[in-house]
């Protein structure tokens, strides 16, 4: 957990913690703009849609329908201006249930202004059937590591494109203020 903020309770107490799921077929590549993401957050630069410091605080996945390709899957993220070509989340909520709608905006996909700027892999994806797909621990606990500032986004890619493959994508992020 960061320095300086309180233990997770109360930060979900006070309404500010957001989960998002994106169920994504063929992960798109970290080093392209188009069609990144599953999911993008965007983090905007005007209030209600964004002017918050954000922090991701854990990723999870799953595999629903095996690639033809291997890859690793990871975080990338960088500046970018508002995406284009979005494609709706599959959910988005607070994790105070029945508290407000996160400030950050999440997407399945879009297209960024900028390519990210970094791949940070945290898992990887096999050719095999699911019935022999190994699967480990897919939850990755990030407490709060990566931030996104106004004006930046982060998103769930891959490094190579997974063709066939459908996963089932969700991260959380906290919201704070900027004083």
């Amino acid at each position: 957990m960061l320095a300086g903020l309180s233990p997770p309770p109360l930060l979900g107490g006070r309404g500010s913690v957001f989960c998002a799921n994106a169920i994504v077929t063929a992960m798109g590549l970290y080093s392209t703009a188009a069609g990144t993401g599953g999911p993008l957050l965007y983090n905007g630069t005007t209030p209600g849609h964004g002017s918050v410091t954000a922090y991701l605080l854990s990723v999870s996945f799953g595999l629903s329908v095996a690639s033809t390709v291997a890859c690793a899957i990871g975080l990338t993220g960088g500046a970018s201006t508002a995406p284009t070509s979005t494609t709706a989340i599959s959910t988005s909520a607070n994790l105070w249930l029945g508290g407000s709608s996160p400030s950050c905006t999440a997407y399945s996909k879009g297209t960024v202004s900028t390519a990210g700027t970094f791949f940070l892999p945290f898992g990887q994806v096999g050719t095999a059937a699911l019935t022999v797909e190994i699967s480990d621990d897919n939850f990755v606990h990030l407490g709060g590591a990566i931030t996104i500032p106004p004006g930046y986004f982060i998103a769930v890619a891959a490094d190579a494109i997974m063709t066939t493959g459908v996963m089932d994508v969700g991260i959380t992020w906290l919201e704070m203020p900027n004083d």
